[in-house]
């Protein structure tokens, strides 16, 4: 329920202890039936069994309304350039500014995306105690992991080493073909080689060459230190898949939830 749509009772009673008269429950039970989304006050959902209800408020149980815990969702966010994720680092963007912004605060109502085909309902408890699965460096864009889910993070932490990620990287100018055989071969730092990435080229024109890097394991900053070390100049990064779950067409800045038959 919209915060300016909600009435507001000087006193009232708590919508838990309401709800556990009306469903003959105990008042825990009728927490989680308001915690889970089941429940309204004239006609629009609250999730908060402190919320306060008069007599006159018309107070609804759905029918379907359970008691099984809420199952831990996964959260796709397509993330700006300038929201940080798992790095720490700050950035000065263009039309942003400068500072570390959590991408976590991305996921609102608002943002979740129109076409999500997951027919999940959308919940409060839904954005509480997200985890990021793979950081992402805070002036890139590009697909984001939240999950609740302990297997899910299992997967994209433990066996990072084994996921492939996949970018798109705009750099200016040409890349001569001795510069991608540089970067497809290997490059060293301080005497040890750097994680081996497989770069191609997707697409030139107008004075920039967009490249293609896939990547296993988690390596904030891998590219553009390999980019820095062959004399590219980046304008743009965006991670576009991570293991099988493509950044697809998710807008900018919008959120779905992961579907049941995606898998990392």
């Amino acid at each position: 329920m919209a915060e300016s749509d909600r009435p507001e009772p000087a006193q009232g009673m708590r919508l838990a202890k309401r709800v556990a008269e009306l469903k003959a429950c105990s008042r825990r039970e009728a927490e989680q039936y308001i915690e889970g989304g089941w429940v309204t006050v004239d006609g629009q959902v609250v999730e908060e069994p402190q919320f306060r209800v008069l007599a006159a408020h018309r107070i609804e149980i759905d029918a379907h309304a359970s008691l099984l815990a809420l199952t831990p969702v996964t959260l796709l966010l397509h993330k700006p350039p300038g929201y940080d994720a798992g790095t720490g680092v700050p950035v000065d963007i263009k039309g942003v500014g400068k500072g570390v912004r959590p991408a976590l605060a991305l996921i609102t109502p608002a943002s979740h995306a129109a076409d999500d085909r997951s027919g999940i309902r959308l919940l409060k408890k839904h954005s509480a105690q997200q985890t990021l699965g793979m950081p992402l460096e805070s002036a890139a864009s590009g697909l984001v992991v939240f999950t609740q889910d302990w297997r899910t993070l299992r997967k994209l932490t433990e066996d990072a080493a084994f996921i492939e990620q996949e970018f798109t990287v705009e750099v200016a100018g040409e890349v001569a073909p001795g510069l991608l055989e540089r970067l497809n071969h290997g490059l060293h730092t301080d005497g040890r080689p750097l994680p081996p990435v497989k770069v191609s080229v997707g697409s030139t024109g107008e004075g920039a060459t967009r490249l293609r890097f896939a990547v296993k394991g988690a390596h904030p900053g891998l590219i553009a230190l390999l980019c820095e070390r062959v004399g590219l100049r980046i304008t743009a990064m965006k991670r576009i898949r991570i293991g099988r779950v493509p950044l697809a067409a998710l807008a900018p800045g919008q959120w779905r939830y992961l579907l049941p038959h995606e898998q990392f």
